[in-house]
């Protein structure tokens, strides 16, 4: 991406973070006379870049990660980490003066992850976290937030977050958009796995994740924003399918998941997959009822 770049000192804390989310959502657009919901459909979104150089990996705080997760334990990471060393650069890069809309409110509505090859706790890595391709949805605006690592300059992995704004659509639902209440499961097949998530899994991953979003830890804070009670983070969801999937993901992979209906805490979910030609599709969806939370595939 072309724009600035600013190389951080160290990852900006979760405590500042979310009062600055805070302020941006609410009192931002308010100076600015923008409606909360909607706005003025900004055109362009900052072309600024932010990273992190040869950050040291701890072992400790990995192991506590793959444990929420349901990772094995392994001298390498959970091909999912790395999002978590990235995830303080996009909060900070999206609750920059710049950024046309607030952090809250925002929906993570798809998740892509390029693992080209493993990186292990020895290793260093580095981060670079942008915001790109600002564009129309049927709901409203959406846009990409790009990290990428490199370790001694080659790039080892590469996550992609889609965030939908929700106001002011083009009202064109796309073939995907439609297939939020389709049928659960994957291919017709049975429930590989019935996993129950535990009520307090939003502070356990929020704990290790860095991402305390009020909407995941208490069912008080929830329902202030919106939500019959507390919700599991879509990026928990993906790690514990990633999980399950590990071994026999290959060292170089892609991992596409699109996030339906969030789980309301404590749940009961099955997962479910079936290989297709070049990989497997999955999905999570509600035990009792079908309801989808989760769809993917995984592939070389």
């Amino acid at each position: 991406m072309s724009g600035p770049e600013r190389t951080l000192d160290s990852a900006p804390g979760a405590a500042t973070l979310y009062p600055r989310a805070a302020f941006g959502t609410f009192a931002r657009p308010l100076l600015r006379k923008v409606p909360l919901v909607g706005g003025s459909a900004p055109k362009t979104l900052p072309e600024l870049t932010l990273g992190l150089d040869d950050i040291a990996l701890d072992a400790g705080h990995v192991a506590d990660y793959a444990r929420v997760c349901g990772f094995d334990l392994r001298d390498t990471l959970p091909p999912s980490y790395l999002h978590i060393l990235g995830f303080p650069l996009a909060m900070s890069l999206m609750t920059d003066g710049a950024f046309p809309f607030g952090v809250i409110g925002l929906v993570h509505v798809a998740n892509r992850i390029d693992h080209v090859r493993s990186v292990g706790l020895g290793e260093m890595p580095s981060i670079r976290v942008h915001a790109e391709d600002l564009r129309e949805h049927a709901k409203g605006r959406q846009f990409d937030v790009v990290a990428v690592a490199t370790v001694g300059g080659e790039r080892v992995w590469e996550g992609r977050s889609t965030y939908l704004r929700i106001g002011g659509g083009s009202g064109s639902a796309s073939k995907d958009d439609n297939k939020t209440e389709r049928a659960a499961g994957v291919g017709g097949t049975a429930p590989e796995a019935l996993w129950k998530v535990p009520g307090d899994i939003g502070r356990r991953y929020g704990a290790v994740s860095g991402d305390r979003n009020p909407i995941h830890l208490h069912n008080v804070s929830a329902k202030l924003f919106g939500m019959p009670r507390a919700i599991a983070h879509g990026m928990w969801l993906k790690a514990r399918v990633l999980a399950a999937l590990r071994p026999e993901l290959p060292e170089t992979f892609a991992a596409d998941v699109r996030f339906k209906r969030p789980v309301l805490l404590p749940a009961k979910v099955a997962f479910s997959t079936d290989k297709i030609a070049d990989g497997r599709e999955f999905a999570v969806y509600d035990a009792k009822h079908g309801i989808p939370h989760l769809e993917g595939r995984v592939g070389a």
